[in-house]
């Protein structure tokens, strides 16, 4: 056997230059992909799946761009997953992060073109990244003390997130339903509280913040229709044992009325459970699985409101804002944990009846229904949303709040700059390149809106060589502005995620010098 076949047929391996340039093609293409999608004239894209039914989504969002692709290339996956760790942990910022780390990229494989080892690339990187924080802490300002400042921080901060999305006509109305609905939440990052309705109809401007819990269910027949100071027992169990439900049961019975004799037990067995059920004191039942008729008809005699079918998210936040568990046996009372809340009532909407509960346990709680023309519409409208969400209860807990539009990447690169005149070596080579990375971002926010980058650029790189200047990219008149007048603003959180991630993964891609593809597992193998 020749010593070249070290790997199995098929595998292949790819070595030193060519693997490099596989690693940074794919990552580069990943990078422009995304990069229309950057700033406040940023487009959106169409993705089409090819599965059953051809869904189609319209999205401005990075990571749900990414996550839609299904990409071969190794290098294309490692920026997938950062902008989807983004995403998560901070909500908004996952085109940058993607487009920052193809940038880092992009220089430097320019630089591995001028024979410089990527270890001194790395290393130089690593140096740019805390020049660029300590930058970015030194400038960050906060105002969490002032609640007047602070609350128009979050209303920048939330305008600006909005922007870029297609809430961004709207993005005044859209940025105070954000930060009440954060406000609400009194410093708690859990989003579960805030609920997003979607319901199509009406325009996007109809949208409202409604204090307490709408569930999507219509109130059953001869039930009350409003009921106040609400006992809830919200529970997950199966209300419809008066039928053999036994998988393949067969019963042998020698007259008529043996069979009238067990669906009579069955009556009695249910009647007692649902006794069980109204002796925990309740006025209002709901259930994740049906109900029958029989069970409802008695409820209704109780004067207890019985809700069936409910989905499951909406049961669990449900209890999670009522201040209830979810039971699903109800043989002693006194461990269940009843939810409560001051009034229950049925509102329309459009053309849907909904039941709201308003006044729970749980003050921060609220929703958000958001109306739009279709339902391509909508979620695009709760995607853009939840980033404003995320990003607000972000900068609730970490209060420093930096300027936009490109501002704290000219700050950075200008900090980075004159490190790389300071280093000695080739990594100032390095140094100077993640400067110049930086630059791109306001580079691409210029390009999409149409106007002549390296023209503004250069403006901005000036006027950050005065000290505390303010100046950013204004995509509206097509110039350079001051941003603190302009109220744009974005969460330092994000931004240091976004810095700190690209940089992360640009490494890890550097590094790589050889790709092995596994051959796929024959079929004989297993036998």
């Amino acid at each position: 056997m020749p010593v070249e076949r070290l790997l199995k047929d098929d595998a292949t391996e790819e070595k030193g230059e060519r693997a490099r340039m596989a690693s940074f093609v794919g990552a580069m293409a990943i990078a422009d992909l995304v990069k229309t999608t950057l700033g406040p004239k940023g487009m959106d894209k169409i993705l089409q799946s090819t599965g059953r039914g051809r869904n189609i989504t319209v999205t401005n969002d990075g990571a749900t761009i990414l996550k839609s692709l299904h990409i071969d290339n190794p290098a294309a996956k490692v920026l997938v997953d950062i902008s989807k760790v983004q995403d998560d942990e901070v909500g908004d910022g996952t085109t940058s992060v993607v487009v920052l780390a193809g940038e880092l990229l992009r220089e430097a494989e320019k630089l591995v073109a001028m024979k410089i080892h990527p270890m001194t690339i790395i290393a130089g990187y690593r140096m740019a990244v805390e020049c660029a924080r300590d930058a970015l802490l030194r400038k960050a300002m906060d105002n969490k003390q002032d609640s007047e400042k602070f609350r128009s921080d979050l209303m920048n901060i939330a305008m600006t997130t909005l922007s870029s999305k297609i809430l961004s006509q709207d993005k005044e109305y859209f940025a105070k339903l954000a930060v009440d609905a954060v406000l609400r939440l009194k410093g708690s990052t859990n989003l579960e509280a805030i609920q997003i309705l979607k319901k199509p109809g009406g325009s996007l401007g109809d949208s409202f913040l409604d204090e307490g819990f709408i569930l999507d269910k219509k109130i059953g027949v001869g039930q009350p229709k409003r009921i106040e100071n609400a006992k809830i027992l919200v529970a997950n169990t199966a209300m419809d044992t008066d039928k053999v439900k036994i998988y393949g049961a067969r019963v042998r019975v020698d007259s008529m009325s043996k069979v009238a004799e067990i669906e009579a037990a069955e009556k009695q067995k249910m009647r007692e459970k649902v006794q069980k059920i109204i002796a925990h004191g309740i006025n209002c039942f709901i259930n994740r699985q049906l109900i029958y008729n029989f069970p409802e008809e008695l409820f209704a005699d109780a004067g207890i409101l019985a809700i069936e079918h409910a989905d499951f998210e909406g049961i669990e936040r449900l209890a999670l804002v009522t201040g209830g568990e979810i039971a699903s046996t109800f043989d002693n009372p006194e461990s269940v944990k009843l939810g409560h809340c001051k009034l229950i009532e049925e509102i329309m909407i459009g053309e849907d009846k909904l039941i709201k509960f308003s006044g729970v346990e749980m003050g921060q709680a609220c929703t958000i229904v958001l109306r739009g023309a279709s339902a391509h519409v909508l979620d695009e409208a709760e995607r853009s949303l939840h980033d404003a969400l995320c990003v607000l209860t972000q900068t609730v807990a970490d209060s420093r709040v930096l300027l936009g539009g490109g501002w704290p990447e000219m700050l950075m690169a200008k900090e980075v700059d004159e490190l790389a005149r300071k280093t000695p070596g080739k990594r100032s080579h390095a140094i100077d390149a993640f400067s110049r990375a930086l630059q791109a971002i306001p580079t691409i926010i210029a390009d999409n809106a149409g106007l002549d980058s390296a023209e503004l650029v250069s403006q901005l790189r000036a006027e950050h060589h005065k000290e505390g200047s303010n100046a950013g990219i204004d995509v509206i008149t097509g110039g350079v502005g001051d941003m603190q007048k302009l109220g744009i603003s974005e969460s330092f959180k994000v931004k240091q995620a976004v810095l700190l991630s690209a940089t992360e993964a640009a490494e890890m891609i550097l590094r790589v010098d050889e790709i092995i593809t596994c051959a796929p597992r024959r079929r004989e193998d297993r036998m």
